[in-house]
């Protein structure tokens, strides 16, 4: 093994530096997801809050991390914690993930002030204080409600910086943290690559973000739209009693969605094979419902008496909240796939990351979208998935913090170039 000591060893450390300057150094050697662990349970039991329970377990880290990240979005606010764990062997520690409703942003608030009030009781008030990386929309929404009720630094980060700052800590530093997915494997863990950019980042929260990234700091919003997971939770809260998107999602496992969906079999009676098309191929969202609720006739002039998953109410023809839930789920997964094919073609990008809080780690949501990139690029393009797909902003925003005292920063930062750095190539 070549010395650190060597020049160009030296080069290549300072040239990382001020490519990155003055980032958390996390030590992520042994880093793995904790999957069944006793601890792993929400230390808030209200509704609009949920834990995650895959923590990330750091065993070799034991400096202190005096902050928190919250990534607030226009539905949910994600927040990343670390916490120490003295009585393990290592005496390491986890990252901790936990979002709330951001309508509810105020349970948000009272979850930091109490890691604040343990911070303080672990480090005494001498030590650093606590401070709060925010990013999302609601970084700068809530600004001043954070600072009032919190009494801490708020540092706010640009939300797409962090996006491909959390991405980057994903793919490149957490085992099984990357999978693809397909019905016959659900969970195909990715191999770290060395050729990692470009990329293509679809984000999918309350709107969908198309981010294609070309390096470490290169990156270019490339197009989007605004049927999301907002679109989603917005109907189905009109269509249904649902009242948290879990509780929409577990519907959609159940439904069928041909019940409401006017499907290619429905008009051919068979498969469209010419075009490549199966009887089950979606032709029409919603498009049943039109003909049900008005007893359009048949082409033979008798009522049309096949409701499917219609049933009747009062004399009126009724959906089955299910049925609505899974034909709006494809109907948003199907639209945020196709466009993400187009714009991977556009930019010339093989890997397709799927991120966001929409996905929550949904079978039926990672299945089409998996399935409408391998459909359109004929097998050529992959579709990735991440277990914390939500965080991946947070985890961006909690990365960039800048420590006050930490050596890299203060001798790089604001400081000359080292010459021979000056006019090298990135």
């Amino acid at each position: 093994m070549a010395s650190t000591n060597h020049p160009s060893s030296r080069a290549t450390r300072l040239e990382k530096a001020i490519t990155n300057p003055g980032t958390v150094k996390i030590n992520v050697k042994g880093a793995f997801i904790v999957d069944e662990d006793p601890r792993s349970k929400s230390p808030v039991r209200l509704d609009g809050v949920h834990y995650e329970g895959h923590d990330i377990r750091l065993p070799h880290h034991t400096g202190v991390v005096s902050h928190v990240a919250v990534d607030i979005g226009g539905s949910l606010a994600k927040l990343i914690y670390f916490t120490r764990e003295l009585d393990s062997v290592d005496n390491g520690g986890r990252l901790n993930f936990i979002n709330f409703e951001t309508h509810r942003i105020d349970l948000c608030i009272e979850f930091i002030k109490q890691l604040k009030e343990e911070y303080q009781k672990a480090h005494g008030p001498s030590s650093d204080e606590l401070c709060v990386m925010a990013t999302g929309g609601g970084a700068y929404k809530y600004y001043d409600k954070l600072k009032d009720s919190l009494k801490v630094n708020i540092i706010r980060e640009d939300e797409m910086e962090c996006l491909i700052t959390g991405l980057d800590f994903f793919i490149t530093e957490i085992p099984n943290e990357v999978f693809t997915y397909s019905e016959a494997d659900p969970m195909q863990f990715a191999e770290a690559r060395p050729d990692v950019y470009p990329y293509l980042l679809v984000n999918i929260g309350s709107g969908v973000s198309m981010i294609k990234v070309s390096g470490p700091r290169q990156y270019q919003r490339v197009g989007g739209t605004h049927l999301g997971g907002g679109t989603f939770w917005g109907i189905m809260s009109l269509l249904t009693g649902a009242q948290t998107f879990d509780d929409m999602l577990a519907m959609a496992d159940t439904g069928d969605n041909s019940g409401v969906d006017m499907l290619v079999g429905d008009i051919y009676g068979m498969d469209y094979s010419k075009i490549g098309l199966k009887s089950t191929a979606i032709a029409s969202t919603f498009g049943k419902v039109f003909r049900l609720k008005n007893g359009v006739h048949e082409e033979d002039g008798e009522e049309d008496q096949s409701h499917d998953g219609a049933g009747q109410t009062n004399g009126e023809v009724t959906f089955k909240p299910e049925d609505m839930s899974r034909s709006l789920l494809y109907a948003i997964s199907n639209n945020i796939g196709q466009i993400a094919y187009l714009q991977s073609e556009k930019h010339q990008v093989k890997h397709i990351y799927f991120g966001g809080s929409f996905i929550r780690g949904h079978r039926q949501t990672m299945n089409t979208l998996s399935y409408a990139i391998r459909f359109w690029s004929k097998g050529e393009k992959q579709a990735y998935f991440l277990r914390h797909e939500g965080y991946i902003g947070a985890v961006g925003a909690f990365l960039r913090r800048q420590p006050a005292n930490w050596g890299r920063r203060n001798s790089l930062d604001g400081g000359p170039v080292p010459h021979d750095l000056k006019n090298s190539s990135t």
